[in-house]
């Protein structure tokens, strides 16, 4: 009890700091110029970080649409199909892969992803299409590791009762187990929701960090993540504030999409 009370005190007093820091600057620059401002020029006094919050939904966005369906079959394929010497390989190999550091991740992407962005696609190559592929495998064992979880859970008896039916093994996967392991399969996708809007460095490294609403794939951007980590070393005052009314806004972010995910949850089980 004193270990659960100890971990609930952490979060609501980060909580509080965060809101008791943030929502004064938020209202000495105004709600709603801070929200749906379009430049990000502190040492002129312009605060919007309506380009951040886009960058934040389109990089969190692409990485689902990389990362979801390898991390979904990855799981199927472990689950249900690979043999015992394919587990053995590639169970490790994707713990391996949610345990690299971010800052690896990201030196990654500089040196390999950019590169090949740029060489295929034209531009600089540090583009939301390059945060989004790297994002994307980043999320990747997470999503695998729950939703293999999930999969190993279902009762061995709808497989076989689907197989005593007369279909196939692949049918009886694809239409009998994967739906009965749905909810275990959205926690994965909330959880990869989570890494991908809260990563800063990786993003930080191949985005280009432009803090402008980005018109195209190759164009650069810049999460709100990377806005705080990039500035917060050397922001003062109201800079300072607006930075940290910047993590209000993630954090809100963050429980929107928990509670849409969980409102879902709830219709699915009706």
């Amino acid at each position: 009890m004193l270990s659960a009370c100890v971990s609930i005190l952490a979060v609501a007093l980060i909580c509080i700091f965060i809101f008791a820091n943030g929502l004064p600057g938020m209202m000495k620059i105004g709600p709603w110029r801070f929200l749906t401002g379009t430049r990000w020029k502190p040492s002129a006094g312009q605060f919007g970080i309506l380009p951040m919050i886009l960058g934040s939904v389109y990089v969190t966005f692409g990485a689902l649409v990389v990362g979801l369906p390898a991390g979904l079959l990855t799981a199927v394929y472990l689950s249900r199909f690979a043999g015992v010497r394919a587990k053995k390989v590639l169970r490790p190999a994707v713990s391996l892969l949610a345990g690299v550091p971010s800052v690896v991740y990201g030196f990654f992407g500089l040196v390999v992803i950019v590169p090949l962005v740029r060489e295929l696609f034209g531009g600089s190559g540090s583009s939301l299409l390059s945060a989004c592929l790297l994002l994307g495998v980043m999320i990747l064992p997470t999503i695998a590791s729950v939703s293999e979880s999930a999969l190993n859970a279902v009762p061995e008896s709808y497989y076989e009762g689907a197989l005593a039916l007369g279909t196939t093994h692949e049918r009886a996967v694809f239409t009998v187990v994967l739906p009965a392991a749905k909810s275990g399969m959205l926690a994965a996708t909330i959880l990869g929701v989570g890494r991908a809007v809260g990563e800063a460095m990786a993003v930080m490294m191949v985005a280009g960090n432009r803090a402008v609403i980005p018109d195209s794939l190759t164009k650069g951007v810049r999460t709100m993540t990377s806005n705080i980590a990039l500035e917060m070393g050397y922001a003062a005052d109201l800079h300072r504030e607006a930075l940290i009314a910047t993590a209000v806004v993630l954090f809100a972010f963050v429980l929107v999409i928990n509670l849409a995910f969980s409102i879902v949850k709830r219709r699915a089980k009706l």
